[in-house]
């Protein structure tokens, strides 16, 4: 099938934004106890979602609140390759829900983690295991003034989550930290690629044409995901979600900074099913 955009440039005519609910980490759990205050807190928000200049902005609502959000799209869908161009600022801690369920936080995630101690087109298991599938961790390069100018392959003495062989072992193929920032564009538009195939599926991840990531659902271990659970839970098809990530205690405004915001365009599908 051809390319769609599910996207038009001007509106958000497909999308809704909705909240960050907490989700316990296995999809057979059950559900997390939150206060009332903050769960009235949690509901009340999904981030600040408009269209600038062609693209969609995501930012926290209110800006530098620590209060995120999701964008979801109102169709779901099987097997795909998704296309679009993205845009973040630094820091800005967001990612890209795939076969989501229809409150966004259970599903897979490719991170876009423009962050210390982030990564960019590996994997995470929101809810279905918590799994972290990558190759590197990424800081950023400062100028005399320390403001940020590009990217560089984080030191692991100063790492705030740090990159183990057991997060490596997850993924069937990866790129190296140079090899992704030899494509990585500072402050532009950076193409993303993703495929998602199969019922317990293989998604691949590509940067301005560069394979960065595969992971296997199928062969990951038990301590990280439970196959027949998940397709319980999300089924065979599922929706898209871009994230605006809330901050926390451990990474405060340094997961998301008070004015940044994520941007994508030019986003399309073409279905695999």
């Amino acid at each position: 099938m051809p390319f769609r955009s599910l996207f038009d440039g001007k509106t958000l005519a497909g999308w809704r934004p909705i909240p960050r609910l907490p989700t316990p980490r296995w999809p057979y759990d059950p559900p997390l106890q939150v206060d009332a205050g903050d769960w009235n807190k949690i509901v009340r928000h999904t981030g600040q979602w408009t269209v600038e200049e062609g693209a969609i902005c995501g930012r926290q609502n209110p800006p530098g609140s620590g209060l995120g959000g999701y964008l979801i799209s109102e169709e779901v869908f099987g097997d795909f390759e998704l296309v679009f161009e993205a845009r973040p600022d630094w820091p800005a801690d967001t990612g890209i829900m795939l076969r989501t369920s229809s409150i966004a936080t259970q599903g897979y995630q490719v991170l876009l983690d423009h962050r210390q101690s982030g990564n960019i087109g590996g994997f995470y298991g929101n809810g279905i295991g918590r799994f972290h599938a990558i190759n590197f961790n990424i800081d950023a390069r400062r100028d005399n003034s320390g403001a940020p100018v590009g990217l560089k392959s984080e030191d692991p003495a100063t790492s705030i989550e740090p990159l183990t062989d057991q997060k490596r072992a997850l993924l069937a193929r990866a790129a190296s930290a140079d090899e992704f920032l030899s494509v990585w564009k500072w402050g532009d538009w950076n193409e993303f690629a993703i495929t998602v195939a199969g019922e317990i599926p293989v998604l691949t991840t590509r940067i301005n044409g560069l394979e960065i990531a595969q992971l296997d659902a199928r062969t990951l271990p038990a301590a990280d995901f439970d196959a027949a659970a998940t397709l319980r839970l999300l089924g065979r098809r599922g929706h898209i979600a871009f994230e605006v990530h809330d901050n926390d205690p451990r990474l405060g405004s340094g997961r998301w900074g008070p004015e940044a915001a994520c941007r994508w365009r030019n986003i399309r599908i073409r279905e695999l099913d």
